[in-house]
């Protein structure tokens, strides 16, 4: 720990770094083996997101995904034109509009998703030992603290 807490001690700033760099390319190369390349980084982003939570107002999913909601209007239109989300009335207000997948939108979450699973675990049980994968799972568990609020 640093003697001055507003200043981060330096294995702080280097463990950052490293997992920012990592999970970047991490991310790109698992990105790679899916069929998500006609897709922004957003867009893929939105797509498993309504996949694994359900349906969601836009401006719900701007706020989980860290955007404004103009910007995650923008996404949504553009998955709505490939026809993988569509809009459907919200069943306990109908003022609002949910985004919901539609079947294609469906399939091709479950195909990436699967793609991507099938090809990192397959990565981690050729290129590491037992103990290094409980290395990545305790990792993991201390990276999913941070993020909580």
């Amino acid at each position: 720990m640093s003697n001055d807490r507003n200043e981060p001690s330096a294995s702080a700033g280097r463990a950052a770094q490293d997992v920012r760099v990592v999970l970047g390319r991490l991310r790109r190369r698992v990105r790679s083996v899916s069929d998500a390349d006609d897709l922004t980084l957003s867009q893929a982003s939105v797509l498993a997101r309504i996949s694994k939570d359900g349906p969601a107002a836009t401006s719900a999913l701007a706020s989980v995904e860290g955007v404004r909601h103009q910007s995650m209007a923008a996404t949504v239109a553009a998955l709505d034109r490939l026809g993988l989300v569509e809009r459907r009335p919200d069943p306990t207000d109908g003022r609002r509009r949910l985004v919901a997948l539609t079947d294609d939108g469906r399939a091709r979450a479950e195909g990436d998703r699967q793609a991507r699973q099938e090809w990192l675990a397959g990565a981690l049980q050729e290129q590491c030992s037992e103990a290094e994968r409980q290395t990545v799972i305790d990792a993991m568990a201390v990276l999913e603290r941070l993020i909580q609020p």
